[in-house]
């Protein structure tokens, strides 16, 4: 017997109610393709390390799952400011919830497998593209040990759609711990359904915060924990240099999740202005702003909860977002610089280097790599009298420490990755899938990414993967580049 039919599916969602969801299969599609298939996804939900012809018709929508039952969800979202009620998963079905033998339960979706009602006269698919640039990103930060949805596969379908030029289309089978958004409150705070606002709140809390069941305030602790969750993501983000480009209400999760990889990117030369959005004119999503936008958008889910909490409460709770987040990026920051004492020195010594970085259009990425080396190998790292200042005072705040140079670059070389999803390495998987049907590159960097922190010559003999290729800096035609929401 196939292994998807002993797939546990449960459907806790779709016992909220029709005015959460339609309920709707996937379209068939024509002679579906595996563009590349992740085991370690598979894993998470007891699927095979391959993913074959019995995969692709019941995973493409051809073939009903048993036990599934797909539906599209219903939410609202602020987009660049400006709230859209008119949102809804338009070519997105959660196919239910598959319960591991593990007994963790994981959300099995499909984006692109079809117009539902929310669709708002659109195709209801997905580019091979942007499909491609997903199942890439997600499995790039859970490589980082960033919290992300994760992508099963990318299954080709041989037709083409029309965005701005005919594309080639596919279906992204994306697994999460949720798919509730902020937007998904505000759907029903927007269309004044108090009720079903509060029974969203208790579903969330009773099947993806359960522990909170029983208190008293459960829905003040739960906006608590949303807001100290997506503070932390959001200070692994600016950690890491990564910029997620659309942080839209929509796009955020209660479980504190990075969710929806539309225009993403990782800073190449320090710049906090980049943004990786050509349709983010104003800079609004930039790298510098993330930390804003994040208390924005819970300043909006809190909007939703005031019949439940109360507006003085919650006012309490979201002060609070300002000081976490800086707990949080702090404790990032002094692993990446390989330090635990994090007092005054330690706030001056970062501030100086941010400074220092962009002065000298330093790569941000391979600069961390490249101190962990330091005191021993320094020419890399000496471009002028101020950055070999402070590397004076680096090495004094690290002696401080106690430990030596061989520990302190074992620590450091475990959280600054020698790889990151360069802007380069996707659009040369992306031209030799889209000009050929080559997807080497796609299943190389999805391997490469797995574990980004060190070498694996056996792994890179086999995937044909040069590490000094792939962990140089970004060359220059690419450096800033941008993709638009579409693409």
């Amino acid at each position: 017997m196939p292994p998807y039919q002993n797939l546990k599916f449960k459907n806790r969602f779709i016992d909220l109610g029709p005015e959460f969801y339609q309920e709707k299969q996937p379209d068939p599609v024509t002679d579906p393709y595996l563009v590349d298939y992740s085991p370690s996804v598979g894993a998470l939900i007891d699927l095979p390390s391959e993913g074959g012809s019995d995969f692709l018709e019941k995973f493409s929508g051809n073939q009903p799952m048993e036990g599934a039952r797909p539906l599209a969800m219903a939410y609202g979202g602020h987009q660049f400011g400006s709230y859209n009620p008119r949102l809804g998963d338009g070519r997105g079905l959660l196919l239910g919830e598959v319960l591991n033998k593990e007994n963790i339960s994981w959300d099995v979706h499909l984006k692109g497998a079809g117009p539902t009602r929310f669709a708002r006269g659109f195709d209801g698919r997905a580019t091979l593209q942007s499909s491609i640039r997903e199942h890439l990103g997600s499995e790039a930060l859970s490589g980082l040990g960033i919290p992300s949805t994760r992508s099963l596969a990318v299954i080709g379908i041989r037709e083409l759609i029309y965005r701005k030029k005919p594309e080639l289309a596919a279906i992204l089978v994306r697994i999460a711990d949720s798919h509730i958004r902020f937007g998904s409150f505000e759907y029903f705070h927007k269309t004044n359904q108090p009720k079903n606002v509060e029974r969203l709140a208790e579903f969330a809390i009773q099947n993806h915060h359960k522990d909170l069941w029983n208190e008293p305030e459960r829905y003040r602790i739960f906006f608590r924990r949303v807001l100290t969750l997506t503070a932390k993501l959001i200070a692994k983000w600016q950690a890491v240099g990564f910029v997620h480009g659309v942080m839209n209400t929509d796009n955020m999760t209660i479980t504190g999740t990075t969710f929806d990889y539309g225009p993403y990117g990782f800073i190449d030369q320090f710049n906090p202005s980049y943004t990786p959005n050509s349709s983010d004119t104003h800079g609004r999503y930039a790298y510098q702003q993330q930390p804003e936008i994040g208390f924005w958008n819970l300043n909006k889910l809190a909007e939703t909860l005031i019949p439940l909490v109360g507006s003085d409460q919650l006012q309490e709770e979201i002060k609070q977002y300002q000081p976490i987040f800086n707990g949080f990026y702090r404790e990032e920051m002094g692993r990446k610089l390989g330090i635990s004492i994090l007092d005054e020195d330690f706030s001056q010594l970062t501030q100086e280097m941010f400074q220092l970085l962009i002065n000298h259009h330093v790569d941000y990425s391979n600069f961390f790599r490249l101190l962990a080396n330091y005191p021993d190998k320094i020419e890399k790292l000496q471009f002028d009298v101020g950055m070999h200042s402070w590397l004076e005072n680096y090495l004094k705040l690290c002696e401080r420490e106690g430990t030596n140079h061989k520990e302190r670059k074992k620590k450091m070389d475990a959280v600054n990755p020698k790889f990151i999803l360069r802007t380069h390495l996707v659009q040369n998987a992306l031209e030799k899938s889209l000009k050929d049907s080559d997807f080497s590159e796609v299943k190389r960097l999805r391997v490469l990414m797995e574990d980004p922190f060190k070498d694996k010559p056996e792994l890179f003999q086999e995937y044909d993967i040069d590490s000094d290729l792939y962990s140089q800096a970004t060359p220059k035609e690419f450096l800033g580049r941008q993709t638009s929401c579409s693409a």
